[in-house]
């Protein structure tokens, strides 16, 4: 995780997943705390909460498109809103970058579905891969 690939995402709004109950939880000191790391070597997008991962964002990436394929959150993370503030970060970075991504995680799709906020991120020919259940 060394090396120039590694980039720092810190957020800074705590209420960014507060619709939708199963994807919401956080408390206001969790969210100060939480720092995400695009591990671009290993494809993944990871949350830390006081130095410790708390989980991950797997992803690839084909040109300006990024794939998020599989969202992780550790058992002890779990039921605190981490999956969502880590997804919120990561299309908040993608939408700065002018990059769209295309969802084929479940909870992602979930996710976006609870936020349309996050529609224009989308990938505008594949937003959805058909394991999410949700057409093109």
């Amino acid at each position: 995780m060394a090396g120039n690939d590694e980039v720092m995402i810190t957020l800074t709004s705590p209420g960014e997943d507060s619709r939708g109950s199963n994807l919401s939880g956080a408390t206001a000191s969790d969210a100060d705390d939480l720092v995400i790391t695009d591990n671009s070597e290993l494809g993944i997008y990871e949350a830390a909460i006081g130095g410790r991962t708390a989980a991950g964002l797997v992803y690839s990436q084909v040109g300006g498109r990024v794939i998020l394929l599989a969202t992780s959150v550790l058992p002890e993370f779990r039921g605190r809103g981490v999956g969502a503030r880590l997804i919120s970060g990561v299309l908040d970075e993608l939408r700065r970058q002018r990059k769209t991504a295309t969802v084929t995680c479940p909870f992602t799709a979930a996710f976006v579905d609870a936020h349309p906020e996050y529609a224009d991120v989308l990938d505008p020919a594949f937003p959805r891969s058909h394991a999410t259940g949700h057409g093109h």
